[in-house]
């Protein structure tokens, strides 16, 4: 029998672009994690994904409640997307209770308060990302911010990227599956796995040539850095070049346009707008 790893993927403030890089998975595909043993001998029971389930309404509710109780301290929570503070339920509810819609805060205080460890994943939940950018009407926060408020101290992954690689999410979870929650050493100090988040995109660049010679792009589609043309790759961490998206198909830079920042805390606000020159108030990590 294999040990069950049970899972509750919560959507809060997002557009589900995390959960569809998810699902984008190249190796191993959705179906393996979803499915198979991720490692021999352990199993990966999602037990609520708003996305990925096929039930609806008050069962799943029923799904998502009995898991937080019955295997308190036993299951992994995933948070997608910022946490909504304002106004109650006004900006984001999951499910009723007692005939009142329940907010998307208050679920992720119970779920979290309960949970063995918390993964963000993406950038809003991670930092707060679109979802709290300026002038953030719906008071979101990101999810360590918002536990910090209500005292909650669990162990705290954030995968950050708009959105997050698949396998910046697989890899996580398979690592903690393989040798257990990360120790700080593990990470960086915004809590990311440094094994992913450990190196500038400047570093590995295939224009890094083009910046120490000086030789600057003045428009898309010519040749030269970005960094004119507003590329955040000398302030943002992330193996993107080395990487590379769509099974391996390509990257941001190497399609010829600048590197947003997208896995950054200071995502969008201090990094907008994309594709003007990095203020000279920003330090460049060079």
């Amino acid at each position: 029998m294999a040990k069950e790893i049970a899972v509750i993927w919560f959507q809060a403030a997002s557009c589900t672009g995390c959960s569809v890089s998810l699902l984008n998975s190249a190796s191993p595909t959705i179906k393996n994690v979803l499915v198979d043993q991720i490692i021999p001998g352990v199993h990966i029971n999602l037990r609520f994904h708003a996305t990925v389930m096929a039930g609806q309404g008050e069962p799943v509710i029923k799904v998502l409640e009995d898991t937080a109780r019955d295997l308190k301290g036993g299951y992994v929570l995933i948070a997608e997307g910022g946490i909504p503070t304002k106004q109650d339920a006004m900006y984001g509810a999951m499910g009723e209770r007692n005939n009142k819609p329940v907010s998307m805060a208050q679920r992720i205080e119970e779920l979290a308060s309960n949970a063995l460890a918390v993964l963000s994943v993406g950038t809003c939940a991670s930092f707060g990302g679109i979802s709290a950018a300026s002038p953030n009407p719906s008071g979101c926060l990101s999810i360590s911010e918002f536990l910090k408020q209500k005292k909650i101290n669990k162990p705290l992954i954030n995968i950050p990227g708009c959105p997050p690689h698949p396998e910046w999410i697989v890899g996580t979870i398979a690592d903690i599956i393989l040798n257990g929650i990360p120790t700080p050493d593990k990470l960086d100090d915004y809590g990311r796995p440094l094994v992913f988040y450990g190196k500038l995109i400047h570093e590995n660049c295939p224009n890094r040539a083009y910046f120490d010679e000086g030789k600057f792009a003045t428009k898309i589609g010519e040749a030269g850095c970005l960094y004119k043309l507003g590329c955040k790759g000398p302030v943002t961490y992330a193996d993107c070049p080395t990487r590379h998206w769509n099974s391996g198909t390509n990257w941001v830079i190497g399609a010829g346009a600048p590197c947003n920042g997208c896995t950054q805390p200071e995502y969008p606000d201090d990094v907008s707008p994309f594709y003007e020159k990095i203020s000279d108030d920003v330090e460049l990590k060079i």
